[in-house]
């Protein structure tokens, strides 16, 4: 067996062990996206900085995936516009609550924040700011890492979150070789993966309820932009990012 085989075979346990370990809480999860995000016409506030932001991506605006989803985000949390300087805002303390206040939530959405270790101020403020708006906060993150990383914040994305879904992924992020990982990052494909179950769960639920989800379809197919419509429509006041 390759190595590059033997790096497929340790993702697909991984991604296993993640989807049996969090299925209690993906249950829960669901249940406040079909109240909020569904039936109740909220807005799914979705945040992370550095390469977290990456899930970010993965939850707005993509083919098959919900229209009730608001990036929230600031150019200095992305590495792509510095690297170094990324790293240092997500630690400057204040900063989530000048990009939570500029999306103006309300207290019918639900937040998302995605981010590894957990230990940064923008992520833990971030919870902090939501759940004094009295909005609920899922946090998709490592326990691993909140636990092992340095605190930074007072506290950790875990112990602000209502609901937590557990990435699993080992601190320092890096999974390969398993006797002394140095490569093989595996946040990202476990954020992917964990939302992607969250759709295909509210799928079936709102199957079962006989709703429609609010889905957008891919613009390169034919009829994607007239079914895509709609929804720009509806979800452009509360989420301009859409224009």
């Amino acid at each position: 067996m390759t190595d590059e085989a033997d790096f497929g075979a340790l993702m697909r346990e991984r991604l296993a062990l993640v989807q049996e370990r969090n299925a209690a809480a993906l249950s829960e999860v669901a249940d406040v996206l079909m109240e909020r995000g569904v039936r109740g016409g909220g807005v799914v506030l979705a945040a992370g900085a550095g390469h977290s932001f990456n899930a970010v991506s993965e939850a707005f605006h993509r083919a098959g995936g919900l229209a009730t989803v608001k990036p929230l985000h600031a150019p200095e949390v992305l590495p792509y516009n510095g690297a170094s300087s990324s790293t240092a805002a997500e630690r400057r303390p204040g900063l989530a609550a000048e990009v939570l206040t500029r999306a103006a939530p309300d207290a019918g959405d639900v937040l998302f924040v995605f981010s590894n270790s957990g230990i940064n101020p923008y992520p833990v403020e971030m919870a902090r700011e939501a759940a004094d708006r009295r909005i609920p906060v899922v946090a998709v993150t490592s326990r691993a890492c909140n636990a092992a990383a340095p605190p930074r914040a007072g506290s950790t994305l875990g112990d602000e979150a209502d609901h937590v879904l557990d990435t699993l992924v080992e601190p320092g992020d890096v999974s390969y070789p398993p006797e002394n990982p140095v490569t093989g990052p595996m946040s990202s494909l476990a954020n992917a993966y964990l939302w992607n179950l969250l759709l295909a769960e509210l799928h079936s639920r709102a199957a079962a309820a006989g709703l429609d989800l609010p889905l957008w379809r891919s613009s390169n197919v034919p009829g994607g932009d007239e079914a895509n419509a709609g929804l720009l429509e509806h979800y452009r006041p509360r989420i301009p990012e859409l224009a």
